[in-house]
């Protein structure tokens, strides 16, 4: 962040703590999915550095209740709920305008669906439900958003990805899954459609000059078993507990898989188009920067997903420098 940002108050030279996270008083920052899971872990560590945090839920019973534990945990959070749903692009103009913020420092794209088995379905525009809610909808909210991100000093797009986007490969001919239909699969690719737009934007903003930043994240092996209880959004059992253990070796909760996203966002060190990750193998500890493998930064299939995204959506980011 810049040095007038809310968000750039802890020195470049101080190293990074999970635990002692900077202030970032007077900065909003929204949370797609912030209601449970990753998303629930991001709003809770960043409600603790004294920012609004505004928990993005299609679900206004399900965000009050994630609201409720956070402020059991979180002494003075400042927080608020956004209805947002991602699978109806012609909502999301209209939930922007009901943030009545004059700016934005932040937006951790987060919300996701994972379907685990068949038949295929699909969003109310058409589109295949995960690359249409996970993919498009984060592109055509960060059109509506755009203005808000630009009147801040130096806001943060960030993309949280996945590690199963590693194997996988953009199928651009065949985006929404018609021919070959494989829930796993198509997950994997919609989060990779994720990432590669995280960085692609990063491009565009470069070139516009803009000082808004895009940070691409992805939160390793995150498990619910070896996620911490917060009743009601997760409750773990004495059981599910003993049997994550042995994969806790490998993998982590949900907890230590918020931790790249929230350092993408509150870092001062952090840059545009980077890749935050886990440090052991990608998988579990705490968050580092990673290289950035070439099929998620490929400029060619980029380009091309960004035309594709926009002639699906209708609509285009852009971001005006101030």
């Amino acid at each position: 962040m810049s040095p007038t940002s809310p968000m750039s108050s802890m020195s470049r030279t101080r190293s990074w703590d999970v635990r002692r996270l900077p202030r970032a008083d007077g900065s909003t920052i929204l949370i797609t999915g912030g209601n449970a899971g990753i998303g629930y872990f991001v709003a809770e560590q960043l409600a603790g550095t004294g920012a609004t945090v505004v928990l993005g839920s299609r679900d206004p019973a399900k965000a009050e209740a994630a609201m409720g534990s956070i402020r059991s945990r979180v002494r003075g959070a400042r927080l608020r709920h956004l209805r947002l749903d991602l699978a109806d692009l012609a909502s999301l103009r209209t939930s922007v305008d009901s943030l009545e913020t004059e700016r934005l420092d932040a937006v951790v794209c987060n919300a996701g669906v994972a379907l685990d088995e068949p038949p295929r379905r699909w969003t109310g525009d058409g589109n295949e439900l995960m690359f249409g809610t996970n993919h498009l909808g984060h592109f055509a909210l960060t059109r509506w958003l755009a203005p808000l991100l630009s009147a801040a000093p130096a806001a943060r797009v960030v993309t949280v990805g996945s590690f199963a986007a590693r194997s996988e490969r953009l199928d651009l001919d065949d985006p929404q899954s018609g021919r070959d239909y494989r829930p796993k699969r198509t997950y994997g690719r919609s989060k990779l459609a994720q990432m590669t737009f995280g960085f692609e934007l990063d491009r565009r903003l470069r070139a516009a000059g803009s000082p808004v930043l895009s940070v691409v994240a992805h939160p390793g092996g995150a498990l619910d078993s070896l996620t911490p209880s917060r009743p009601p959004v997760h409750v773990r059992s004495a059981g599910a507990r003993l049997r994550g253990l042995p994969a806790g070796l490998l993998v982590q909760g949900k907890e230590a898989g918020a931790w790249p996203a929230v350092r993408a966002v509150l870092d001062p060190g952090v840059g545009g188009g980077q890749l935050w990750g886990p440090t052991v193998f990608g998988l579990r500890g705490e968050p580092r920067l990673e290289p950035v493998r070439d099929h998620f930064a490929d400029a060619r299939v980029a380009a091309r997903l960004w035309d594709l995204s926009r002639d699906l959506t209708g609509v285009e980011p852009s971001f005006e420098p101030r």
